[in-house]
């Protein structure tokens, strides 16, 4: 992009953006969403300013990439408020299991607990989301290798963990529900 494409930029966004705005504020609930969409909506300008039409054409074409951002805006709202919907019923129809205050937990549950986080989240993303090292790492962002590195010695941690608690454990360890 060069100085004049930069400069054109500018003056198209000295002029549109306090119409735009008006445009978005008109149209949103929130005044926050109405600025990502000014904003979107000049990220396009930017990208594409060589398509920007010469002139008033250029506040005109702002509109319609703004109704367009605008439109992409509300989809994504409604998918949001479906998904959110869709898991407030699975959740009520089986509400998640809430230790109380004053309950005591398991030895496993306390062994388990007595990690540090990043050994539970390990082992939890193999016993309950059943993932392989290969897929950890990915999940992670990081090696294979260090994956399995750092697994092997959360399990370690958490076997040496049952034994001073004197939990007998075969190779494989059920917590609250799952393999380990």
């Amino acid at each position: 992009m060069g100085i004049d494409s930069e400069r054109r930029f500018e003056e198209i966004y000295g002029s549109a953006y306090g119409a735009l705005f008006g445009y978005a504020l008109r149209r949103c609930l929130d005044p926050e969403d109405a600025a990502d969409i000014v904003a979107e909506t000049f990220i396009v300008a930017w990208r594409r300013i060589e398509e920007v039409p010469k002139g008033d054409g250029a506040r005109l074409w702002l509109f319609g990439v703004a109704r367009k951002v605008l439109a992409n805006h509300r989809r994504g709202e409604r998918r949001h408020e479906q998904r959110t919907s869709a898991l407030r019923s699975e959740l009520a129809a089986s509400p998640p299991v809430v230790e109380s205050a004053d309950s005591d937990p398991s030895p496993l549950r306390k062994v388990f607990r007595a990690l540090s986080e990043d050994d539970q989240e390990l082992l939890a993303l193999v016993a309950w989301e059943q993932l392989d090292a290969g897929q950890i790492a990915k999940t992670l962002g990081i090696s294979r290798n260090a994956a399995r590195v750092r697994l092997y010695r959360a399990r370690k941690r958490f076997a040496r963990g049952l034994a001073e608690a004197d939990i007998d454990h075969p190779q494989t360890v059920v917590v609250e529900g799952s393999l380990l």
